[in-house]
Parts: structure tokens; sequence; C-alpha cells
């Protein structure tokens, strides 16, 4: 058998994603805030775009300060001026020259200025009263960290050199609720060169800086070290510290009245004073900053009816510079460059106009599959997949999922991100279904309004809700209560 090399003709069909429909795809699924930068990013690269309200507002600055000189000439022509100003500043009160030949950029005579600025008698200075400026608080750009507000007390505290960047290794370290877990300490002073009873030392210093507590190794260490600096020396809160912290966390009192020989009420009275420290005493210093969200469109109700307004508030309104049109008969090469970003500029300017408008669109079938949560509230949220947007509006799933991704529409229940409004189904008793969302939004309302001593169980929440003909599991049910953030019934429970 012998190999050979033969040519074969073969016509077939693929998708090929050109760069213009991946740009397309990309921009389809950015977040307002990306898009803005990407926007800023593309004016910077393309001299072609630029933003027409800038421009504008430019434009009018401009008018506003031609209008002004005009007007300023026609009161001295005739006469309607009746101010005068004092000698030395007659000079200063007029506009430095400005020498304008054709189309030329204007020049101002900075020299004379200066010169006449030099000479001039010093301005009145003007200072406002302490309850015209705003406070310290409304100033700061950077909240306070852990470690910085713990690195400025270190350096106040009488402690060698040595210490101090000991010190300062160790607060490196800590987590954002103020603990020392890793690296240990033996580790930490290692690397320092020192032994462990120096860093020991170190750290017990630490500990008893504000707030209290951070540096600890164990939360048992930390609740020690805040009832030692407060001064609490009852044998029985000390002793439900150090080994009873799981029971009191399930809120079994029995078994720690059992355990410690101790009358409950007393256990009781030792359990509120353990509930007044602070397990995290580094959450007050936490540096998490909220984010605030900016709707990609609002839904407006008029008479019977919704109707979507894509939001261009920040967005910069791109256009192609006027300026470059004359530029095309600089060469062949100058011509060349301007007409490839000409294109860049214009399918730019169409991928965000398309991408608004299909923001639009998958809102407004959303609208229509969901009316009756924006009439009633949450509780009539149906069940709703991406395949039946999809089909509604002729999209593939896979668009719709872009859309919806990181997109915030502020509708009359509220602000909702455009995935909220896709969830599963629960079967009712009657075979109708129920939004997993909605079914969250009850289980919330009947954990609410139980009696805080007599909590209501799993299993009860489930008989309640098939009260109301929704059929549900009893692991479904802590699913959601898991996902809602609500504790257990045994840890909810108020015995006092």
């Amino acid at each position: 058998m012998s190999i050979e090399i033969k040519q074969h003709l073969k016509l077939s069909q693929q998708l090929v994603m050109t760069p213009q429909l991946q740009q397309a795809i990309k921009l389809l699924q950015l977040s307002r805030m990306e898009l803005v930068e990407l926007v800023r990013e593309e004016m910077m690269e393309n001299p072609i775009l630029e933003d027409s309200v800038e421009t504008a507002q430019e434009k009018d600055r401009q008018e506003d300060l031609g209008g002004e000189a005009d007007g300023d000439q026609k009161l001295e022509a005739a006469g309607e001026t009746e101010q005068r100003v004092p000698e030395g500043l007659e000079k200063l009160d007029k506009e430095p020259e400005v020498k304008t030949e054709g189309e030329a950029v204007n020049e101002i005579d900075w020299e004379n200025y200066l010169d006449n600025y030099t000479m001039a008698p010093p301005m009145p200075a003007y200072r406002q009263t302490g309850d015209e400026l705003p406070s310290l608080e409304a100033t700061l750009t950077k909240r306070t960290s852990l470690f910085d507000h713990l690195a400025w007390q270190i350096k106040l505290t009488p402690m060698t050199e040595d210490e101090v960047g000991l010190g300062l290794m160790i607060l490196g370290n800590l987590d954002p609720d103020g603990y020392l877990r890793d690296p240990p300490l033996d580790e930490i002073a290692a690397d320092a060169g020192v032994p462990v009873e120096a860093a020991e030392a170190v750290l017990q210093r630490i500990q008893l800086l504000d707030p209290v507590g951070c540096g600890a190794r164990t939360l048992e260490e930390c609740l020690l070290v805040q009832a030692q600096h407060l001064g609490i020396d009852d044998d029985l809160v000390l002793q439900v510290i150090k080994g009873h912290l799981g029971n009191l966390e399930k809120k079994n009192y029995a078994a720690i009245s059992r355990d410690l020989k101790e009358p409950l009420e007393e256990v009781y009275e030792a359990a509120k004073v353990v509930m007044e420290l602070d397990p995290r005493p580094g959450r007050q210093y936490s540096s998490d900053e909220p984010h605030y969200i900016t709707p990609d469109g609002y839904i407006h109700k008029v008479g019977d009816k919704y109707f979507v307004v894509p939001n261009d508030d920040g967005l910069p309104k791109l256009k192609i510079s006027s300026f470059y049109k004359t530029a095309m008969s600089g060469g062949a090469k100058a011509r060349e460059y301007i007409q490839d970003k000409l294109r860049s500029a214009q399918w730019l300017i169409r991928s965000i106009q398309q991408r608004q408008r299909t923001i639009v669109k998958v809102t407004e079938s959303i609208i229509k599959f969901q009316r009756d949560f924006f009439d009633k509230g949450i509780a009539h949220l149906k069940p709703l997949i991406l395949r039946d947007v999809a089909e509604d509006i002729s999209m593939h799933e896979s668009t719709i999922s872009r859309v919806t991704t990181s997109k915030y529409v502020h509708t009359p229940q509220g602000l909702f991100e455009l995935k909220y409004f896709f969830n599963s189904g629960i079967s009712r008793t009657d075979g109708d279904e129920v939004a997993s969302e909605a079914v969250k939004n009850k289980i919330k309302s009947i954990i609410s309004g139980e009696d805080a001593k007599h909590p209501h169980s799993d299993q009860r929440i489930v008989e309640l809700l098939k009260d109301q003909n929704i059929d549900i599991a009893r692991r479904t049910v802590a699913k959601y209560r898991e996902q809602l953030g609500i504790l257990s019934s045994s840890k909810r429970k108020q015995v006092f």
C-alpha cells in the first residue's frame, strides 16, 4: 500500500467570530461601570471619538466669555457704568489683551498681566466661620483601617524600636476580624529573629490596645482578654468561656448547668455577661467600602402600561470629530490612518446603541412575563427561565444571559438585577407553580412573625407553607433559610 498526497475540495459552513462581533459580545456583557471605563479608554486611543456633551459645554463657555466681553464694551461706550474701579486695580479689572489674527490661537500678554498683579494691593481675605466649615468626617476620603489604628497606638506605647517593628509585623498578619490565625506566632518570631517569649510579650500588649482583644488566636482567648480588661472575675463566667462556648452558641444552657453543677438561673446571668463581649473586635474597622449601583434603565408606569427608559446619564455621548475631516487630504498614510480609526469609532458607536436596544428589548419581555410582580410585589413573582425570554424576542439564550448579567433596573417595586426575575418554580398543591424568590419571601415573613421564645422549626415552616398551597420539602426550607442568612430554630430561640 503506497502513501500518496492528494488534494480534495470540500464545501462546508462554519461560524467565524470577526473582531467586530467579538467586540459587540464583549460590550453586551459588560456592566455599566465597566462600559464607561472602556469608552474612556477608547476615547484616549482613538482621536476620532469625542464626547458631544463636553464639546457643547466648552462651546457654551466660549460663547459666554465672548458675550460678557461684548457686553462690557457696549456698556463702556454708552457710558452706563457707574462703578469706579480703585486705583491700582484698574489694570487688573480688565481682561488681558488677546491678540486674534484670523484663526490663530489666542495669545495672552502674560508679562504685562503679572507685572500689574504684583503691583496691585492685596485683596481682603475671607475666612469662613466654624459653623460653615464641613466636619472632619465629611472631608475624609478613606476610612481608618485596623492596621493604621493599632499601629498609631503602638508608636505611642513606650516600647523599643525592635519591639515596635515586631508589633507591626504582628499587625500585618491580623485578619479583618482582628485575629492572628496564620502564620503562627513562632514563625513571626523566627522571621524577626527574636525569642518566642519576647514575641508573646509584645502580642499581649497588642491585645490590650483599642479595640481590646485584637491579636487573639482563638475566640476563647479573645473573650478572656476582654473579660480581664473589664475586671470580670466571676468564676462561672470564666468557666463558660473556657469550656462551654459550643453549648453557649447552641443555647444549651441546661447542659452547661449540668456540667458545672450550677443553678440554671446563674448560668443565664453568666451567659448575659459573655454576650456583652465582642467576638470580632476588628470588624468596626473593616475596610469594605459600600458599592453604589447605577441602574441601566428605568421602568415607569403610565396609566396601565409600563415603559422602559434607558439610563444614558454618565455615559459619554460619542460622536465623530469633525476636525479630522479636513485631514483626510493630508496624504495616503494620513488618509489610511484616519479611515481605520473612523471604522473603529463607527463600529463602537453602533455596538453601544445595539447594546442599549437589546437591554430595553429584554426588559420589555420581562415585564410581559412578570406583570403581576410589577403590579403587586414579590409575592406574585412567577417562575421564569432564559429560554422563555429568548423565544419571545427571537434571540439566543446566551445573549439573554449576557444582557441580564450585572445589569440593574429601577422599578416601582425597587432596584433589582435583571437576573432576579429568572428563578425556578415550586409546585403548589393545586397544580400551579410559584417562584422560588416568592417562597423565600414567605419564609422570611413567617420567621419574622414567630414567637422569639418558641421559634418555628423547619418542619413547622413546611406545614405552614402547605397551608398556603405550597408543597416544599424540609431540606429545601433549610437551604432557603441559609441563603437568607437566617439561623436555625435552636439558635434563634431567646431564653431570657
